[in-house]
């Protein structure tokens, strides 16, 4: 496998701006570092989930994708401006402490059967660095595992940076918040274009 090509092709992908990573910024910003992470391991476990269905399941996705492919499409990009919706009427936290009803685990689970960014590149990191050099169940589990680390990493690190900016995030709340659900339209908007 050519390593090299592997781990730029997954690091930019993961690294760079997109609904997980989004989010976790949106959620440091509003209830802080220790409670995004909640979100960030539900990222991180909902990754390894995709990544392990896709390397098993890889033939019989590849063969049905045509067909499933405008309709995922559709529903990730719905999901996508909802997303964006939410947060540009979200209201700041002055407490970010302050609990509601949302468990972020679950949230940062969900997000990644219908985030498209992550289907298709779980789709192609598998059909194009995994699959053609491995062919175990535990090699499989192993690519899948450190996936889910990449995006426990990427999500953490832009929360992190909610967080450190929080209180001049939380100046500019409003500001931050249509900055945040425009990049979400852009990226779904990305989406349909391609």
């Amino acid at each position: 496998m050519p390593i090299f090509s592997f781990l730029l092709f997954v690091f930019i992908s993961s690294f760079t701006p997109g609904p997980n990573n989004f989010l976790a910024m949106t959620y440091a910003n509003q209830h802080g570092l220790k409670r995004s992470m909640k979100f960030c391991f539900g990222v991180a476990f909902g990754f390894f989930i995709l990544t392990s269905l896709c390397s098993f399941f890889n033939v019989v996705l590849l063969n049905i994708l045509p067909i499933i492919e405008f309709p995922l499409k559709t529903l990730g990009v719905a999901y996508m401006l909802y997303l964006a919706v939410k947060i540009l009427t979200s209201k700041s936290s002055t407490n970010p402490s302050k609990k509601d009803n949302k468990n972020l685990f679950t949230v940062g689970i969900s997000l990644q059967f219908v985030n498209p960014k992550g289907i298709l590149f779980g789709l192609t990191v598998v059909s194009t660095f995994i699959l053609p050099y491995y062919n175990s169940y535990s090699s499989f589990l192993l690519f899948s595992l450190f996936l889910g680390i990449v995006g426990l990493t990427s999500t953490f690190s832009w929360s992190l940076f909610g967080s450190m900016f929080q209180k001049f995030l939380l100046k500019h709340n409003q500001l931050f918040n249509i900055i945040m659900a425009v990049l979400l339209v852009f990226s779904a908007i990305s989406i349909v274009i391609h």
